[in-house]
Formats: C-alpha cells, structure tokens, sequence
C-alpha cells in the first residue's frame, strides 16, 4: 500500500466515526423536534383560541354595559363586533382538540354561550329591535346578565387551564427527550473521538517514524558526517525517497572529498586579497556584529580581532551616524542615498589625523535574504591635502588678480567715458568688449574668493530668527520685474504654519535667489515657477520648482561642482552658483539636492534648520 492510500485510509476511519456522530445527533434532533412541534401546534394554538374568547366576551361585556349607560347603538356595535370573534375563537376551539375531556368543556361552552346571546337579545329588544324586554337597570345586569357572563368565563378558563396543563405535562417530557438526547450524544462523541486519537496517533507514529529518521540523518549531515545511510523497509513513497536519499549522501560523500582541498585553497586565496587591499574592510552580520575585518581595517580602527571575538559596530566605531547608515541598510535592504561630501569620517593614526570616505554595501541576493553589510574605508587624507592647497591657491591668486583687475576695468571704463567718440566703430567694439570680460573676471575673482572663504570656514555666520515667508516675499519682490517681462507664473505657498528658521539672512535669500535665477533662465514664457516649504523633522525644506527644460541625467550628479555648466553655450557665467549654494547650505548644518527629469522641469530643494527658542 503506498502512502497515498494510507493517507486515504486514515481519513476514511476519521469521517466514518464523524458520520457516526452526525447521524445520532440528527436523530436526537429530529424527535426533540417531533415533541416540540407537537406543543406548538396543538395545545399552544387551543390556548391562544381561549385566549382570543376570553378577550371577546369581555369586550361583549363591556357593550352591554354601555347599553345600560344609555350608549344603546355604541354597545349594540361593540357586542355585534366582537361576537364574530368570539365565534371564530370557539370553532378553532373544536378543531384543536387533543386533551381527554376537552370536547365536553367546548360543548358546554357552547351551550352557555348560546343562553348568553338568547339574554342579549331579549336585552337588546328581540330579533325586530323594538324595545327590550327587560328593564335597562344595575339589578338586571346582576340578576339576568352577569351570572351567565360569570359561568362563560369561567369555563372557558377551565378549557384555558386544560391546555396549559397538558402543554406542561409535554414540555416535561420533552426536556427529558433533550437531556436523554444531550447525553447519548456525548456518549457516542466520546466513544468515537477515543477511538479516533487511538487510530489517529497509531498511524500518526506509522508515518512519523520514517521522517524521524529523515531528519536524523539529514542532522548529521549537517554535522559533517556524509556515511550516514537509511534502512528502506518499505515499498511506498518513503520507501523511494530513502533510496534516493542514500543515493544523496553517496553523491555528497564523494564531492566533499574531491572538493574540500579546492576549498580551502580558494579561501587561502581571498583571505589573500583581501590582506592586499589597502582601503579598510569591516563586515557586519544583521545583528550588527563584527564577522569579519582586514589587516588595513584593523590598523585604522586599532583593535585586534579574531573569529571568536564579539564586537559590535557601537564599540568599534566612535561616530554614531555610521553604525545609524549600517542599521537602517540592514533594515531597508539597501544602503540610504547620502552624499559624498556626508560620507566622510575621521579617525587618529599614528598621532596623525586621516580622513576616510566610508561606503557602506549589502550583502545578500535580495532585501528579503539579506545577510550582512560591508563597510569600506577609503583613505582620502591626500585629496583632501590637495584640495586643501588648491583652495589656498585659488584663495591667493583671486585676491591678487582682484587688484590689478579693478585697475584694469577703471581703466577701460575711463577710455569708454571720454575717449570712445575718438575711435573708430572697430575699436569702440574691441574696448567694449574688453569691458565685457574685464568685469566678468571681476565676478568670477570675486565668487571664488566668497567659495573659498566658505570652505576654509572664514566666513562669519550671524544666525537669527527668519520666517520662512519673509524669505519667498523677497525673492517675489527681487524677482518681480524678470517674472513679469517673461510672462512666468511665481507660486509661492502658504507658510503661516511653519515654523521660523536659523539662518544668516543675506546668506539664505542669496541661496534662494541663485535658484529661482537659474529656474528663470531655463523657462519659457508663459511657464511657472513655484517657492514651497514644509517642515521634516528638525528642518525646512526649501523647493524651487519649475516645468522648464530640465537637467540631463549625466550633469545632475555634477552641477553643484565649481565650474560646471550645464548650458555651456551660455555666456556671461562662471558655474560657481550652485557650488557657492552648495557650501553655504552646509555651513548652516543642510544639504541641497535636485530632482530632474528632461523635458519635464527641475526642483531644488535645500534644508534650514528650525528655530529654537
């Protein structure tokens, strides 16, 4: 028998004892229901018959009283009225009946009702409605009216009482049908659920005790033990997969002894390497542990490490915003976007300070399998020493072209002043010319010393308290006449909501100016450029948007570096804008970024911190 119908028998046994069940249950139900339809629809049908009488015949009653008030057609009406109903009521009395005795108190009934009408009439004045035969007063009510009253009443109650008797009587013998039935039930139940989880664990052992075996094995394969093999003992599925299985381990047996030498030489290999590369290389499991570190990892973090040493990246490393990046890769599967400029960390070596651009990279095929992260440390302590001195350099050599260039320009703007009339129109456009350059070299000088001084730190900042909207009314009244020339739609969205910002004003506003300025000249008539805000966390961000022409893809990674210029065909423009926007967005604790998509418009966006009082 194979595993299938094993499986099948199994079930079959288990529904048979549920049908079992089931069945017994239904029975029960069935004469439970039987009693219960019975009291419903015989002695609870003669009740309400009773019921539906008595309510007439006092109705009845109460007409007549009304004829003896002097109401004679109000009490007539009432008695006619409520005499069908009474009737009605006595003949679904005679077609209920089922208690010994009943139809003798339905005939009497009957009978005394019949007198009850014959004094009505008599009451009422006959059958031609002339004049009553008695007088109408109280002592013919008592003497003539009410004891036949009295006697209807009362036996239509002892009809009542009958019914409610039997009805009782069988509501008894109906809870005993219950109980009777709620135990059997349970006797049966519990009959066949033990004799179900006897079945169910015998077999449940039966096809366990394979897998154990299965699991067993697969363990000390796990171990490293690849001799293990299984004993087949039966024909079915488990049977085959153990034949399989020792098929397996053969196979398993046979590649580890060929492979294990090619492994530990390719281990030998990239242990090798990675003892080569210079930059340092720390590897972390998703638990933040250290798992892994290189010869130059351990030199510029100054700890030795070995395989059963715990270490944690709190503990290795002293800047806290690293281990915050590796936790939040290992949280997203992903290392978060940062810029490079972010991405630069110091550490003490050899009495000497380094500088090091950190990378951080996951590991694993997907976010979901992720199984560590490596942290690179790129010795930049040589960059940063040249741009150090290029700085120097171009600090020095704008603040002395500065001087000769202003001599230069007065110069030329003497000559354009009183001498321009004495020369020929090719030498007025030459000197004009020369006037042109001669004053865009004294911009170029001049941002290049305000660049340099911003990232030697020499720029003193006077922060205060600026409203955001302080800061867009400017920029609105700045802009006013370039926004209206070129017909272009200036959004800018309500800040009354926002907080204030820590600021040097002249510095923002000329952030801010720079962007709309760049946004103005990259915008056809008729488009728009739009000033929002809104605050994230401890911040503001700044955006200025607009639907112009875009940046490409290759330059929007590069334009806030001196000198670049994505319309180089331009003229007239140094590309120190963005850069000099760039350093004072950070000399306020910000960052600036764009978002771009060609033909689609750009937004710049930039961080100012909040205001705390």
């Amino acid at each position: 028998m194979n595993l299938k119908k094993k499986i099948l028998v199994g079930y079959g046994v288990a529904l048979t004892l549920m049908g079992l069940v089931v069945t017994w249950a239904i029975l029960n139900l069935w004469s439970l229901g039987q009693t219960t339809d019975a009291i419903l629809h015989d002695y609870y049908r003669s009740i309400l018959a009773v019921e539906n009488m008595q309510d007439a015949l006092a109705k009845q009653d109460s007409g007549i009283l009304l004829m003896f008030l002097g109401d004679m057609n109000k009490g007539i009406a009432q008695y006619r009225d409520n005499e069908q109903l009474f009737l009605e009521g006595l003949e679904r009395a005679k077609k209920s009946i089922t208690v010994q005795g009943e139809s003798e108190v339905v005939i009497e009934i009957e009978k005394l009702y019949s007198d009850y009408r014959r004094q009505f009439v008599l009451l009422s004045g006959g059958q031609d409605q002339h004049s009553p035969i008695y007088p109408l007063t109280l002592e013919t009510y008592n003497r003539v009216i009410f004891p036949v009253f009295s006697q209807v009443r009362a036996t239509c109650m002892k009809l009542r009482n009958m019914n409610e008797k039997t009805m009782y009587t069988v509501s008894e013998k109906a809870g005993k049908i219950s109980r009777r039935a709620i135990w059997s039930t349970l006797a049966v139940a519990s009959t066949a659920s033990i004799i179900a989880l006897i079945f169910s664990l015998v077999f449940a052992e039966k096809l366990v005790l394979p897998l154990r075996r299965f699991v067993d094995a697969a363990k000390k394969i796990t171990a490293g033990e690849y001799s293990i093999q299984l004993s087949v003992q039966t024909t079915d599925e488990l049977g085959h997969l153990a034949v399989e299985f020792n098929r397996m381990t053969a196979q398993l047996r046979q590649y580890h002894v060929m492979n294990v030498h090619r492994i530990i030489a390719e281990k030998n290999k990239a242990d090798a390497i990675l003892a080569s590369i210079e930059d340092g290389m720390i590897v972390f499991d998703t638990e933040h542990k250290v798992t892994g570190i290189n010869p130059a990892g351990r030199r510029i973090l100054n700890i030795d490490f070995n395989e059963k040493d715990v270490l944690y990246c709190e503990q290795i490393l002293s800047e806290q915003n690293i281990c915050e990046i590796i936790a939040e890769t290992i949280t997203a599967g992903k290392p978060p976007d940062i810029p490079e400029d972010l991405r630069i960390t110091t550490f003490q070596l050899d009495e000497s300070t380094r500088h090091y651009l950190f990378s951080v990279t996951a590991i694993g095929q997907s976010p979901e399998k992720l199984s560590g992260v490596v942290l690179l440390l790129k010795d930049i302590t040589q960059l940063r020493e040249v741009e150090r001195l290029k700085n120097e350099f171009v600090m020095a050599a704008s603040h002395e072209l500065r001087t000769p260039l202003t001599s230069l320009g007065m110069g030329i703007d003497l000559l354009l002043e009183h001498a321009v009339q004495f020369l020929p129109d090719k030498e007025k456009e030459l000197l004009k010319a020369a006037h042109d350059e001669v004053h865009r070299m004294k911009t170029m000088v001049h941002d290049l010393l305000d660049l340099s001084k911003i990232e030697a730190g020499r720029t003193d900042l006077e922060f205060e308290s600026i409203p955001v909207g302080a800061l867009f009314e400017h920029a609105r009244h700045t802009f006013k006449g370039q926004v209206s020339m070129k017909h272009i739609h200036l959004h800018i969205d309500d800040t009354e909501n926002l907080p204030s910002v820590r600021a040097d004003a002249s510095k923002i506003v000329w952030v801010l100016s720079n962007l709309v300025s760049n946004a103005l000249r990259y915008v056809d008539q008729g488009s728009y450029i739009r000033l929002t805000a809104k605050r994230v966390g401890a911040n503001i961000h700044i955006s200025v948007e607009d639907d112009g022409i875009g940046i490409p893809l290759e330059h929007q990674t590069r334009i806030f570096q001196k000198f670049v210029q994505v319309n180089k065909q331009e003229g007239g423009r140094t590309g120190l804008g963005l850069a000099i926007s760039k350093e004072i967005v950070r000399a306020h604790g910000g960052t600036i970024w764009v978002e771009s998509s060609p033909g689609k418009g750009s937004v710049f966006t930039f961080t100012v911190p909040i205001y705390q009082c």
